[in-house]
């Protein structure tokens, strides 16, 4: 199985091949995800799951979260794997640069930087806060995450509900101190 959080080209353009590769594979994705992207895309279907449901690898139990425009896309899902109280949370939390694999430290700053350099530049806007920001950090938060994987950066090892609430903070209120750097 693969999963994806967001369709983007320069993340999952290998899709085909990697289905030509495993044959028994099957994409997994959002609903939204499937029926927008994905399924145009794959030379297979992929499995578009709901909201809260779970699917299981063995001793692994993953739950998908729909969680639209976080980090970006009216498609995003994140995954929670529950026993190891894993969140697998994509772009949210990313931080560029030359990374340690995985970090005890502040996740949420290193974050905030890059949102603060990526406003400066082509990258800017990225990552909308909406009125249901809030709302979905605080969703994944109660799940009260042990480690949260990131996609891009090092993966954060710790108090996962705590980097959760203190990234809520960051509402559509207070990105505009982001943006200025405060």
């Amino acid at each position: 199985m693969d999963c994806f959080s967001h369709f983007e080209a320069d993340e999952c353009g290998a899709l085909n091949e990697w289905l030509d590769t495993a044959p028994q594979a099957t994409a997994i994705c959002s609903f939204v995800g499937a029926n927008v992207s994905v399924n145009d895309f794959a030379n297979r279907p992929a499995r578009a799951m709901a909201d809260n449901e779970v699917f299981t690898t063995g001793n692994y139990r993953f739950r998908l979260l729909a969680t639209p425009h976080v980090p970006h896309c009216w498609e995003a899902s994140l995954l929670f794997e529950e026993n190891s109280r894993t969140l697998f949370c994509s772009d949210l939390f990313f931080h560029w640069g030359e990374n340690e694999p995985l970090t005890t430290s502040d996740a949420v700053g290193r974050f905030k930087a890059n949102l603060v350099t990526d406003q400066q530049g082509p990258f800017a806007n990225a990552y909308p806060f909406t009125a249901q920001t809030e709302a979905t950090l605080q969703r994944l938060a109660a799940l009260k995450p042990k480690t949260i994987a990131l996609m891009h950066g090092s993966s954060f090892s710790g108090d996962g509900e705590k980097a959760l609430n203190d990234l809520a903070v960051c509402d559509e209120g207070s990105f505009g101190k982001v943006e200025n750097g405060i």
